[in-house]
């Protein structure tokens, strides 16, 4: 009986497993059949996770539900699909080469142009949109924030662009950057508040 109840709950540590492992093949799938809906449904919900984190970080007793909304549907309806079609435009301009000068190419092509209207764009949307404050209000604001945020950017980056172009498969680059674009988004939130809070 013993014998049978330790099988049993083998069995079940078993189960547990294949249901992650099915989790994720069910997402490989969806990726493969999918890709532009999945990878926007996930960048969605790391904006969120991103979120979250920075709310409790800052200060925040409750969740922002409004805020929180606002930035998922950034993810969603821009960082998956920019993403998306950035990696097959450059895979296309390069014919997805590998080597490292090509690499280099890709990312001082990506920091160039993508990273400055990324980050652009993501603080006039957070100002206006997250915050709700006056245009002219926001301009100002961005203008002050604009550059010092951008030069973070172009320290961190182009290390993650060059993992990325150089070991992640086309299908996995947009996921693996919402990932670590996760993690940056908390700082920069961060940064953001904490810069509105000292002109404030």
């Amino acid at each position: 009986m013993a014998a049978a109840g330790g099988a049993g709950r083998g069995r079940g540590g078993k189960g547990e497993g294949s249901l992650a492992y099915r989790a994720w093949r069910e997402y490989l799938l969806q990726l493969q059949q999918h890709p532009l809906r999945t990878k926007m449904i996930t960048a969605g919900c790391l904006a969120g996770v991103s979120d979250s984190v920075a709310q409790k970080l800052s200060g925040y007793q409750k969740i922002e539900k409004r805020r929180l909304f606002l930035k998922m549907l950034f993810g969603f309806a821009y960082g998956g699909p920019f993403g998306h079609f950035l990696h097959k435009i450059l895979d296309y301009i390069f014919q997805g080469k590998k080597d490292t000068k090509t690499i280099a190419k890709k990312v001082l092509l990506e920091q160039v142009t993508s990273s400055p209207w990324n980050n652009l764009l993501f603080l006039f949307y957070y100002g206006y949109v997250v915050e709700g404050r006056p245009l002219k209000e926001v301009k100002l604001r961005v203008k002050k924030q604009y550059p010092s945020v951008q030069l973070s950017a172009w320290m961190f980056w182009p290390i993650v662009g060059w993992i990325n172009h150089m070991y992640m498969p086309l299908q996995f680059r947009v996921i693996f950057h919402s990932f670590v674009a996760c993690c940056w988004g908390i700082f920069l939130n961060l940064r953001t508040r904490a810069m509105s809070l000292k002109q404030a």
